[in-house]
């Protein structure tokens, strides 16, 4: 069934990439304006990885990043020299200019993979399908979707990732994009409820991914839920969204746990993985800022137990970020020295 279009959004399709090719100069525009990258060199055998979507805005504010030496330098060539080979960005619909919760635009995200693919690193997406961040518990649509029938949300969502995607792709080809992030409740609260519009979820969620692989059809697709020792959560959601059609390469996982709960939460990445036939990647893990020690071993754990099933690989969550601009408290940079924490030595000894 997995192949079968039906009817109404066979048409929907259609009108859409029929409106887009109509109005798509300025995304063409904006694609011939930057070199393109789109060869893709083979990948090791797992993944190592950060999404760094803040560090355009920390550089724009006169942030400094410095190695382990201490010496100032591009801050992917110091995740390069910890064996990093993958970069993540967000994306978001139509976001403020605030710094810390805002830009991630579409021209953005496609200037910073630019530079991305430029340094050598495969390339992955994050639709977040919101203004701003959505995650476990908040999935907000954008602004301008908020008061839309289904029907109208389905075409926009065909016209939106449509138009990304042909952006990007005249510049980077993506290796992987995650439709939604964190999505264990759905997307675009309440039209793409999995409680109560699973039907709709399922269709907002495949429209994107027929317009990725439209597009760019080597780019795998991820569906991304959070906390992977909730296990009944997301069987739930997956027995959900299958039986309803739907479609993703890869299931990915954020998690934050830490220390003694880490083997059953890789205990249970390991079953989804098993459970769906679908590879699996850890795309989100963070420690503590104030204790680098303790983050580094759990990074290597995650590593050493993500490789022992066969998991893609494990992205670290804005290891960059460090205070004033954010007060995220699970970095991998000192705010006194402007250098890594040795927390990121989890790379190297794992």
């Amino acid at each position: 069934m997995d192949d079968i279009i039906d009817l109404k959004r066979h048409c929907i399709s259609r009108r859409v990439l029929l409106k887009v090719v109509a109005a798509g100069v300025s995304t063409l525009a904006l694609g011939s304006a930057l070199p393109s990258f789109s060869a893709q060199a083979a990948l090791p055998p797992f993944i190592k990885g950060a999404d760094i979507s803040w560090l355009p805005q920390m550089e724009a504010h006169g942030y400094k990043f410095y190695n382990a030496s201490g010496v100032q330098e591009d801050p992917l060539t110091i995740l390069k020299g910890y064996g990093m080979n993958a970069l993540k960005l967000r994306t978001w619909v139509n976001p403020s200019h605030d710094p810390a919760s805002g830009h991630c635009s579409q021209a953005e995200t496609v200037a910073m993979a630019v530079r991305c693919a430029k340094a050598n690193f495969a390339v992955g997406i994050s639709f977040h399908f919101g203004d701003t961040w959505n995650d476990e518990g908040h999935q907000n649509p954008p602004a301008a979707w908020k008061d839309m029938s289904y029907s109208q949300m389905l075409d926009v969502m065909y016209h939106y990732v449509y138009n990304f995607m042909t952006a990007i792709k005249a510049n980077v080809t993506p290796r992987w994009v995650a439709i939604g992030n964190e999505i264990n409740e759905g997307i675009c609260l309440p039209t793409g409820s999995l409680a109560h519009h699973p039907d709709q979820m399922t269709e907002l969620l495949n429209a994107a991914y027929k317009m990725v692989k439209q597009v760019s059809p080597s780019t795998q697709v991820l569906i991304h839920l959070a906390s992977p020792q909730k296990t009944s959560a997301i069987q739930s959601f997956f027995d959900t969204y299958k039986a309803h059609g739907g479609q993703w390469d890869i299931t990915a996982f954020s998690s934050y746990g830490s220390g003694k709960n880490i083997p059953g939460i890789i205990s249970a990445m390991a079953n989804f993985q098993s459970m769906y036939s679908k590879p699996v990647m850890q795309i989100e893990f963070g420690g503590r800022m104030d204790n680098p020690q303790e983050t580094q071993s759990s990074l290597e754990a995650y590593i050493k137990g993500n490789k022992s099933f066969g998991s893609l690989g494990l992205f670290y969550w804005e290891p960059e970020g460090y205070w004033p601009f954010t007060d995220y408290g699970m970095g991998a940079w000192d705010p006194k020295t402007m250098r890594p924490t040795m927390a990121l030595n989890g790379f190297l000894n794992a």
